[in-house]
This record gives structure tokens, C-alpha cells and sequence, in this order.
């Protein structure tokens, strides 16, 4: 079942002017339920166009976004309410904080929703956990932070609101290795807790290969992969002719095929490529033996 889809969506920036650009081209695609979903793209691909759309920023020039099987745009008055089923966040949301206090503004969004002050609670706790925020750091300023908790504190926002589609552009840019998994681990943990799903924009390769169940990949505007990240990665060939890279590991495996030791081209983490070799191993082992 999908959560949301795009069908035949197109989208221009500045149509009929001397800047108009053609961002998205007869897009079709569903996010699926329960599942966490990567998009790939060099600069200008359309990723973060197709976010906004998903979430009502932005309205396809033509073609329809559908969320829970309804076209948002259906009726425009209410809009607004997409939003709490499809939350959110943007590059460097931290720029976004505003409350006198991290509680408060993580439960900022829950209030919005009208739920009940022990809901929001609730919501509140529970997001703070997904994101390692400490209790001691909900009574805090969120202006006295660190940049890295400032961005847990944003993505504790959208989290408490419960959306049935998460939607992250690039959620752990300029965080430190351990910043970046705590907070990608974190969010893994919301998604198989709640069953809601999860869309990531990432430029790691790396960080696909490990979080996603799947990986769409887009190309000036259009959609020219789909599938998981074995198939993916898999056409490393082709990812490379429009110009973009794979995670590290599928670079050895593939350098291995190239020196005769076939562990296959569709490695895209170390303990996929373990499970491969270990693999081989038993069977030149057994050949050996015969």
C-alpha cells in the first residue's frame, strides 16, 4: 500500500518567463507504507522539489499528489492539514527554533493539532527519546545549544507530531560520524516502533546502503531508478554516468570482480559483502573437499 504517490506530476519554476525551469518531468511514484525510503541526486535532480510537493509547499504544475489515496490539492483550503500527515524537514531546521524552552517547542506542533496537554506529554517524551535528547535538556533554552542539538530538537518537533509520512531532507548534513548515527539510528528506531513511513534525501551513499528499505534515484528532473538498495547499487555503472557515487564498499566489490573474485555487484554494505565471501568461502571449500 502506498502513503503517498505522485502520478503524472510535473513541476516548472517561473513557467512563461525567461527563467522558467523544468524541475520534475511525469513523475510517477509511490512511498510505501512502513518502509524507509532514500532519494538520490546530484544538485538540481528535483529532490527537494518532490518534498515539497509531498508535503503541499508546493503545487504540480500538473499531474496529482495523493496522501492516504486523496489529492491534497482536492480541496486548497485545507492544505494546511496535510502537513500533520506528512511532516517535514528541511535542511538546517534548526534556524527554525523559536520557544523559551526545547519542550515547549517540541510540543509546539502536537498543540497545533489539539490534542490533550497529556497527549502532548506524551509526544513530547517519546520524540526527545527518538532523538537522544536527555530530560534535563528539555528544560533548557534551545538557543543555548549546539548546532547538533538544536537539529534534534527540530526533528523531535516534526517526530512528535506522529505523521504517517516523515519526510528528511539531508537530516544529518555536517554532523560528526557519531552524530550521524545516533540521530539515522534514532530515526530507524521511530519508524519500526510506529510503522509510520520515512523519506531521506542524502548525499551518503553509505547512509542509504544501511537505513533504507529502498532507493529512488533522480536525474534532471526525472525518475530513472527504483528498487532496493542491492538492485540499486547494483548499476553502479550507470549511477556513475550521471554523476553520482556508491557506497565505498560496492567500489571494492566491484574492483574485486575486476581482479576475478566475483562477490557479487550487489554489495552495498560491509556485512552484506561478509555474508557474500563467506559464501564463496564455503563453496571453494566444498569443491576442495570433493
Amino acid at each position: 500500500m502506498a502513503i503517498a504517490e505522485l502520478k503524472n506530476v510535473d513541476f516548472v519554476y517561473g513557467r512563461g518567463t525567461p527563467y522558467e525551469i523544468h524541475a520534475l518531468k511525469g513523475i510517477n511514484l509511490e512511498i510505501r507504507e512502513n518502509t524507509i525510503t532514500g532519494i538520490i541526486g546530484h544538485t538540481g535532480s528535483g529532490k527537494s522539489t518532490l518534498v515539497q510537493l509531498l508535503n503541499g509547499l508546493l503545487k504540480p504544475t500538473s499531474g496529482e499528489v495523493l496522501v492516504e489515496g486523496v489529492n491534497i490539492w482536492e480541496n486548497p483550503k485545507k492544505i494546511a492539514s496535510v502537513r500533520f500527515k506528512v511532516g517535514l524537514v528541511m535542511q538546517h531546521p534548526e534556524h527554525q527554533l523559536f520557544e523559551e524552552t526545547v519542550e515547549k517547542d517540541i510540543a509546539f506542533g502536537p498543540r497545533n493539532m489539539g490534542l490533550s496537554e497529556e497527549e502532548i506529554t506524551e509526544r513530547v517524551h517519546r520524540a526527545a527519546r527518538f532523538t537522544g535528547l536527555s530530560e534535563e535538556t528539555l528544560k533548557k533554552s534551545p538557543f543555548d545549544l549546539s548546532g547538533g542539538q538544536k537539529r534534534r530538537v527540530a526533528l523531535a518537533g516534526v517526530i512528535a507530531m506522529e505523521p504517517k509520512l516523515l519526510v528528511l531532507d539531508e537530516p544529518a548534513a555536517g554532523l560528526d560520524p557519531r552524530g550521524r548515527r545516533e540521530i539515522l539510528t534514532g530515526i530507524r528506531e521511530y519508524q519500526r516502533s510506529t510503522g509510520n513511513s520515512v523519506l531521506i534525501i542524502s548525499h551518503s551513499m553509505e547512509d542509504m546502503a544501511i537505513y533504507c528499505d529502498r532507493v529512488i534515484v533522480f536525474s534532471d528532473g526525472e525518475q530513472i531508478m527504483d528498487g532496493t538498495c542491492a538492485e540499486v547499487f547494483s548499476r553502479y555503472d550507470e549511477l556513475y554516468a550521471v554523476g553520482l557515487d556508491v557506497p565505498e564498499i560496492t567500489k571494492v566489490a566491484a574492483a574485486l570482480i575486476d581482479e576475478g573474485i566475483g562477490i557479487g555487484r550487489d554489495v552495498y554494505t560491509v556485512n552484506w559483502a561478509v555474508t557474500h565471501m563467506m559464501d564463496r568461502l564455503r563453496g571453494e571449500g566444498s569443491g576442495d573437499e570433493s
